[in-house]
C-alpha cells in the first residue's frame, strides 16, 4: 500500500495579497485549486490511501472533496490548535495503515518519481528519505549536504548558493520513529527531527532534478499559474 500524508492546514499568510479566505492548498492555480494537481499526481503514482492534515478552514477542503472524486481512499485529521509540522505529521500518522508513509506539503509540487524514492529508502534501510532538488543561484532556501553514500550530513541556513541541493519537501518516513522518540504533541519536524543530530536517525537524500514549485510567496504563485497552464493541465 502506498500512503501519503499531505500537510494542508496552512494559512497562506504570505499570499494574502493574491489569495484570501481559503487554505493555502486551495489557492486557485491555472483555474483549479492547487490541491487538485497534487492529488492527480498521486493518482498517477498509484497511491491507494491519502491522509490530509487539515486545520485552517478545513470545511472548505472537505466540501470540495465531496464533489471531486479520486481513485484512492482519503482520510483526514483536523488540528484543533496548531501543532507545528512535526505534530501535524505525528497526528496524521495515527490514520496510516502501513509502516512507511510519504509526506508532502500542500503548497509545494515536486514531480519526483515516488516509486523510485520508495526503492531508494528501502535500499538504504532509512528512517527518513528526503527528496532533494538541485538548484542554481538561489537564496530563498537552505541547502542540504550529503556524503558519498547519500546520507544527510548537514542542513545549512538560507544563504546565496551558486549550486546546491534543497529540501524538496517530499519525504518517506518510517512510522516507527514516532513511537521510538519521546516527542510532544506540538513540535517542528524540520528543527526537532531533521536537524537534530542527537536523535541518531538514519536519513538519506534522494536527488532528482524534476519540476519544483513552492507557491508560498506571490511571485512563485504567479509562476505556478503560468507553468500549470502550460505543463500540468
Amino acid at each position: 500500500m502506498k500512503e501519503c500524508i499531505i500537510l494542508a492546514g496552512g494559512f497562506g499568510t504570505r499570499l494574502q495579497s493574491v489569495v484570501k479566505d481559503v487554505p493555502k492548498c486551495m489557492a486557485e492555480v491555472a483555474g483549479k485549486p492547487f490541491l487538485t494537481y497534487i492529488l492527480k499526481y498521486l493518482e498517477e503514482q498509484q497511491f491507494s490511501h491519502i491522509i490530509l492534515s487539515l486545520g485552517y478552514k478545513a470545511d472548505i477542503i472537505l466540501e470540495w472533496l465531496n464533489v471531486n472524486k479520486f481513485r484512492f481512499e482519503i482520510s483526514y485529521v483536523i488540528e484543533e490548535k496548531p501543532l507545528g509540522t512535526g505534530g501535524a505529521i505525528k497526528y496524521a500518522m495515527t490514520k496510516a495503515k502501513g509502516e512507511q508513509v510519504f509526506v508532502m506539503n500542500g503548497d509545494t509540487f515536486f514531480a519526483v518519481n515516488l516509486t523510485e524514492l520508495l526503492s531508494f529508502g528501502n535500499k538504504k534501510n532509512a528512517d527518513i528519505s528526503l527528496s532533494l532538488k538541485p538548484m542554481t543561484n538561489f537564496d530563498r532556501y537552505g541547502s542540504v549536504d550529503i556524503d558519498y553514500e547519500e546520507r544527510i550530513i548537514n542542513f545549512n541556513e538560507k544563504a546565496f548558493c551558486n549550486t546546491g541541493l534543497i529540501n524538496g519537501g517530499t519525504y518517506l518516513i518510517n512510522k516507527k520513529i514516532f513511537n521510538s522518540l519521546s516527542l510532544p504533541d506540538k513540535f517542528s519536524f524540520e528543527k526537532d527531527i531533521l536537524e537534530n543530530k542527537d536523535i541518531g536517525l538514519k536519513m538519506y537524500g534522494y536527488v532528482e532534478d524534476q519540476y519544483f514549485i513552492d507557491i508560498g510567496i506571490p511571485s512563485d504563485f504567479e509562476k505556478a499559474n503560468s507553468d500549470f497552464k502550460n505543463l500540468w493541465q
